[in-house]
């Protein structure tokens, strides 16, 4: 149950800081309103509050983090950008999601 809830964790504070850095992308890239940079703000808030909720040291959070977000980066190529990841980006992102699965379930003694 642990690892579940640490992976949904790590899922939702990815999505915060991928919003965050997406709603300023559309402004500067295609036009879009200004005004995204507020939502863009407080996604970007909520990804660091979310980063402290994990239970571990934070060195080894932001280490495993970085597995995770590479695999909600590729479900957010396919679902926003239009995108189906190809061969490689998934044998990537599963080679990230391993990494992230040593890093924080390891047995510590």
């Amino acid at each position: 149950m642990f690892e579940l809830r640490t992976l949904a964790l790590f899922a939702i504070t990815a999505v915060a800081e991928i919003l965050g850095c997406y709603l300023p992308w559309l402004w500067l890239k295609e036009g879009r309103s200004p005004w995204l940079v507020v939502p863009a703000a407080f996604s970007l808030a909520a990804f660091a509050w979310l980063l402290t909720l994990h239970p571990t040291a934070a060195g080894r959070t932001y280490a495993a983090y970085g597995g995770v977000y590479i695999g909600v980066a590729l479900i957010w190529l396919w679902a926003v950008d239009g995108l189906r990841p190809t061969l490689w980006d998934l044998t990537g992102g599963a080679v990230a999601l391993a990494g992230m699965a040593i890093i924080m379930f390891a047995p510590r003694g």
